[in-house]
């Protein structure tokens, strides 16, 4: 995995900035917390944090190829998951290599093919190249958007890094959120290439970034494209379990402990399975989360209708995974200094509360056993398993789907927050515009009537926004403990396939998800190939909501604290007397936003530049 940062300059001699380039390195340590490397030329510095998975000797990086026109250094987070053949065809064309990492195959494909390589790679990646031959800088990022990649302009160059702290180190850049910056926090728009900072963007997901003297340019090297689906339903199955075989095979290599993430879900329980059936005697490794008391005394409610933990025990005993349930207290659960890490980890002023904590602390237990984990991350953007995805009114519904439901992690009525500011801010006016926005990036397949149009729509939106927020999510929560998760539902080509599979086939025996369903049927225990979809737990301890308002509490003694210009003090104050096992999910949800945004302005000191 690792982290990478990097600045270029074209006006200064950078071989003088060493100790910027250190601490620039350093905010990624937990990315990369088996080893550490600089490199600089005049006008190029290149820091690199490094978690070891692939060749553990050989990877070390920054990586440099000397040639008689200039040298070649390559800073590479990720994984490519085809580096074998890619290897052996390098190898055919006369590249001889000196380890056995993915790291110099990139290096080295670089060299033999520049900037076209992106297209051969499949994988999870995000890499910068100098390539001092022709004194430029090369940044490319997966396609899918699986590896977080930011960078700034600057008058004479760029900086860039894994993670916006990468670059919010170097004097430089301002540590500025103005009002554009929180409208895209509070609307959950997720806006590709935003990231919050002023000044700050993303390298979009399929785009490489290129910097000279002359300035910067993009391209994008990969897009989700509109073609026909001429495969009929058995073809299409079949295509699912076969692309899904090869990318369990593909992820499941590692020189390290390796292991699956449970959920008791359909998408968890059929890597579970196809990679057991791919280890064959070796037992494979299972976690899940759960908490104290939770499965005894669970109470359903709008998103969940029963506990995880009774399916995630039939797909390890289905499959005789060794399985381990990571159960978390709710002391621990609101322990400020967990909500500081993840807060840390995330960078961004606003997340989904107690979600946030509890992967960050299965990871952090996980990572005592494992370094790399797979997840089924991405199944329900892909195949279409949302319940929401389901409603006619959300189809029809001139929103994002994630914000037309009537309940979830995300708050669109803004409670809490100041109520002059939300006015200001005119967050339903920037939803619309960048809703318009994204519907427009959509092309329509000639054949397509207009309901197969609004579910192609719909999948666009989550591929291209919901899921890329979740991504992040899930690498920075992992990243912060130094474990690797791996997302085989988003391999580009499965991903390509599906989406252009008609709504009507992506649910052709009336229910969600049936190409997945037909293509692992009879790997999975009946209950769980059958349950509905339940999104990622969430405690019902009313002691964790009891500590909110405690903290809440705290929070208000500090009468002249700036989150109060984001706050509304007198909504804090009534809902810290409220009583906890009573407290409704949106005065949580508010509760947690507050004290999200108080401790992020307390970390990060941002100059606020509000309307």
């Amino acid at each position: 995995m690792c982290g990478i940062t990097g600045w270029v300059s074209f006006g200064r001699d950078l071989t003088h900035e060493r100790k910027v380039l250190d601490t620039m390195t350093e905010t990624m340590a937990c990315r990369g917390p088996d080893a550490c490397g600089t490199w600089i030329d005049r006008h190029a510095a290149l820091g690199h944090r490094r978690l070891a998975v692939i060749d553990p000797v050989g990877g070390a990086q920054p990586m440099t190829v000397h040639t008689e026109q200039g040298d070649v250094t390559l800073v590479y987070s990720g994984e490519v998951y085809n580096f074998v053949e890619l290897r052996d065809e390098l190898t055919r064309l006369g590249e001889r290599f000196t380890t056995s990492s993915d790291t110099e195959v990139v290096l080295r494909g670089y060299l033999r093919w520049g900037a076209a390589l992106a297209d051969r790679l499949n994988g999870m990646y995000a890499f910068a190249i100098w390539d001092a031959r022709d004194q430029k800088l090369v940044m490319i990022r997966d396609r899918l958007g699986i590896k977080p990649f930011y960078y700034c302009r600057t008058p004479d160059g760029v900086l860039f890094g894994s993670e916006q702290k990468a670059i919010l180190a170097n004097p430089l850049a301002e540590r500025v959120l103005d009002a554009d910056g929180l409208r895209e926090a509070l609307s959950y728009a997720f806006t590709p290439g935003h990231a919050i900072w002023t000044g700050i963007q993303q390298v979009e997901p399929g785009t490489m970034v290129t910097v000279d003297a002359a300035g910067v340019r993009e391209r994008t090297y990969w897009r989700l494209e509109t073609r026909p689906h001429t495969d009929d339903v058995d073809t299409s199955v079949g295509r699912v379990r076969e692309l899904l075989d090869d990318i369990v095979r593909r992820q499941l290599v590692a020189d390290v402990p390796r292991c699956l993430l449970l959920s008791g879900g359909l998408d968890s329980g059929t890597l579970t399975a196809l990679a057991a059936a791919h280890l064959g005697d070796e037992r494979v490794p299972t976690f899940a989360v759960d908490f104290m008391g939770q499965a005894e005394n669970f109470k359903p409610d709008d998103l969940r209708d029963t506990p995880d933990t009774p399916f995630i025990h039939d797909v390890a005993e289905h499959v005789g995974s060794e399985h381990t349930d990571i159960v978390l207290d709710p002391k621990t659960l609101a322990d400020p200094d967990v909500r500081r890490a993840a807060l840390i980890a995330r960078d961004t002023p606003v997340g989904v509360g107690d979600m946030d904590f509890s992967l960050y602390l299965l990871f952090k237990a996980i990572r005592e056993k494992s370094t790399v984990a797979l997840s089924g991350e991405a199944a329900d953007e892909i195949f279409g398993g949302y319940k929401h995805m389901h409603v006619p009114a959300i189809q029809r519904a001139r929103a994002f789907p994630w914000i037309a439901v009537s309940v979830g992690p995300f708050d669109k009525d803004a409670t809490g927050l100041n109520p002059q500011l939300v006015s200001q801010l005119k967050l339903e006016e920037y939803r619309l515009d960048r809703y318009d926005s994204a519907v427009g990036e959509v092309e329509r397949l000639g054949s397509e009537d207009d309901f197969e149009h609004r579910m192609r729509i719909m999948i666009h939106l989550h591929l291209t926004r919901f899921m890329r927020y979740l991504l992040d999510r899930k690498d920075r929560m992992s990243m912060a403990v130094g474990l690797e998760v791996r997302v085989p539902f988003c391999d580009h080509r499965l991903v390509e396939y599906v989406y252009n599979a008609p709504w009507s086939l992506k649910t052709y025996d009336g229910r969600e998800k049936s190409l997945l369903r037909g293509a692992v049927e009879g790997m999975l225990p009946e209950s769980v190939a059958w349950r509905p979809k339940s999104p990622y737990p969430s405690t019902q301890d009313p002691y964790y909501s009891r500590e909110l308002q405690l903290q809440g509490k705290e929070l208000l003694t500090r009468r002249n604290h700036e989150v109060f210009e984001l706050v509304d003090r007198g909504w804090l104050e009534a809902a810290t007397e409220r009583e906890p096992a009573a407290m409704d999910r949106l005065t949580r949800l508010g509760l947690e936003r507050a004290l999200d945004l108080g401790m992020w302005l307390d970390v990060y000191h941002p100059e606020l530049r509000l309307p």
